[in-house]
């Protein structure tokens, strides 16, 4: 089973090709930026599916990271996916950030929780909490970071993600500290696609999940009346 895993959410403009059954990433690209994944994704997807030496033809179905992340990232994956799903008539699936990052450090222990953490500025972090077999023990939310450290100081646990200093930094006194502290800015787009493989088509659909609204927003009072 063969299938195409894109993440433009965050930091990053990560395609891999990865072949489910073998367990093995055929191609993959991946670079760090802060913006520009819409001039970098489909370049770089042509230039994985080459190296994977497959054809579109050949894919199983789409995998794209939904957030949350960087409003415009989330657009540029969330398009290319549809449109190569809609070409190919292979199903695209979503795949949270916050899984994706958690998820090689579940598929390591699960028996410790994992707090994925992302910075959303200004003190703040997108937020879940995961534990034994990938359960959710917080569901995905925007929280400040002090509040995020409060609801994950229950015992021992592992932080993962750009946001994860900020939570440590905010750890409450007098409670145990994180086992470990991972600031990665991105998942790797591996799990992403391991994630997409085993996701439900009819549930995981390819819809961006922002858990707060967008900054830019039209103003009221110059919204020009309708006759």
């Amino acid at each position: 089973m063969f299938i195409l895993a894109l993440d433009t959410a965050l930091t990053a403009c990560s395609v891999a090709v990865m072949d489910l059954e073998a367990d093995r990433v055929v191609a993959g690209d991946s670079l760090f930026m802060e913006r520009g994944h819409a001039e970098a994704l489909l370049p770089m997807v042509e230039q994985v599916m080459r190296d994977a030496r497959i054809t579109f033809a050949e894919l199983d179905r789409i995998a794209v990271t939904v957030g949350p992340g960087s409003f415009t990232g989330l657009r540029v994956g969330l398009s290319a996916a549809r449109g190569f799903a809609l070409a190919t008539g292979r199903p695209a699936v979503g795949v949270t950030t916050l899984a994706a990052l958690a998820a090689p450090f579940l598929a390591l222990d699960d028996s410790l929780p994992v707090l994925a953490a992302v910075d959303a500025r200004h003190g703040h972090v997108f937020m879940q909490m995961f534990g034994f077999g990938g359960r959710t023990l917080v569901p995905p939310r925007i929280a400040a970071a002090r509040d995020a450290a409060r609801s994950a100081a229950i015992g021992a646990v592992r932080l993962v993600g750009s946001g994860a200093p900020l939570v440590a930094e905010a750890w409450p006194p007098g409670e145990a500290p994180p086992l470990s502290v991972d600031p990665l800015p991105a998942p790797d787009v591996a799990w992403v696609a391991r994630l997409g493989g085993v996701a439900e088509p009819t549930t995981a659909e390819p819809k961006p999940l922002y858990l707060r609204p967008a900054d830019a927003k039209p103003q009221d009072g110059a919204r020009i009346a309708r006759q």
